[in-house]
């Protein structure tokens, strides 16, 4: 699309825009215009008038489906794109297709002059409430502005959020029991993972790593912080020594930092933020084991009296 200049007086450049449900407003009446007194700008040059500036964002309500009113529900799925406005009907305005042009033959919504910026097309938004399949129609959130995209923001809380796996805790020996006194080796798989989500109707996608592991051992004693996750004999290095019998099992709870990047922009950014995951594993008996000599083989049939 490319930037309009309309030779007429204001009413009629307020008219040529799309309709937008409000406050008090149908979005099927045909009657409605766009509301330029959200920071828009109108610059008389001689018998012309262009419209210029930025267009503050007119959010839809939230009330509803999804939304912060009555009758709200909490599972509810949102979307979002930018897209520019094709006129389906009169009043109707939908968004344009995968190649970003209307259909034949359809008018499309005019795009601000951005005296040299770029210009960010018009948000829609649509929603699904599980278990249901279907989506809801595409909504405009505002108008479209000029200046640069803004790139979404992972945040902790949505990093938090995603299906991240969870390292489970492996132990030398693993016999169901192990010996007082002796060291028990734990190790966790340290493997980086990449996940995909969606912002903003934007595809973003996240590489989380373990950075931390917290090992407490079932006995009382301190946990253990580490970023080594460890290994399995010989080479081990993340142990614990048992000075006391009885059942115990062991929790390890790792810490993962992440890294996103969202679709279009080469950028790597870092989390602001940590997730964690916690995995326990089975009980085990800590025994007491003393040598002593014996008449015969232990493995004898019948096992000797003395074994």
């Amino acid at each position: 699309m490319t930037p309009f200049t309309v030779i007429a007086i204001g009413v009629v450049a307020l008219m040529l825009l799309p309709a937008v449900p409000g406050d008090g407003e149908s979005k099927s009446d045909s009657s409605n215009s766009r509301d330029f007194a959200h920071g828009a700008q109108t610059v008389d040059r001689g018998q012309a008038i262009e419209v210029a500036g930025f267009w503050s964002q007119r959010q839809a309500s939230d009330d509803g489906p999804g939304g912060s009113g009555p009758g709200v529900v909490p599972t509810t799925r949102w979307e979002y794109m930018n897209a520019a406005a094709c006129l389906e009907a009169p009043g109707e305005w939908v968004p344009a297709g995968d190649d970003g042009g209307c259909t034949n033959g359809i008018p499309d919504a005019p795009a601000l002059d951005c005296m040299g910026q770029d210009w960010v097309e018009p948000r829609w938004r649509r929603y699904q409430v599980p278990p249901a399949p279907d989506w809801s129609e595409w909504v405009q959130m505002d108008f479209g502005s000029c200046g640069a995209p803004v790139v979404p923001l992972l945040t902790a809380e949505e990093f938090r959020r995603l299906p991240l796996p969870v390292p489970a805790v492996h132990m030398q020996p693993d016999t169901g029991w192990v010996l007082v006194n002796k060291e028990t080796i734990v190790y966790t798989d340290p493997t980086p993972v990449t996940l995909t989500t969606q912002l903003l109707g934007r595809t973003v996608t996240v590489e989380a790593t373990p950075s931390r592991f917290t090992y407490a051992w079932g006995d009382g004693s301190e946990p253990e912080v580490t970023s080594d996750p460890g290994a399995p004999y010989p080479a081990f290095d993340v142990f614990h020594v048992y000075e006391d019998l009885g059942e115990v099992a062991i929790t390890i709870t790792t810490e993962w930092s992440g890294r996103y990047q969202v679709e279009g922009d080469p950028q790597w950014r870092d989390v602001t933020g940590t997730a964690t995951t916690t995995a326990t594993g089975p009980v085990f008996e800590v025994q007491e084991r003393r040598s002593r000599l014996v008449t015969g083989l232990c493995t004898d049939e019948p096992k000797p009296a003395d074994c």
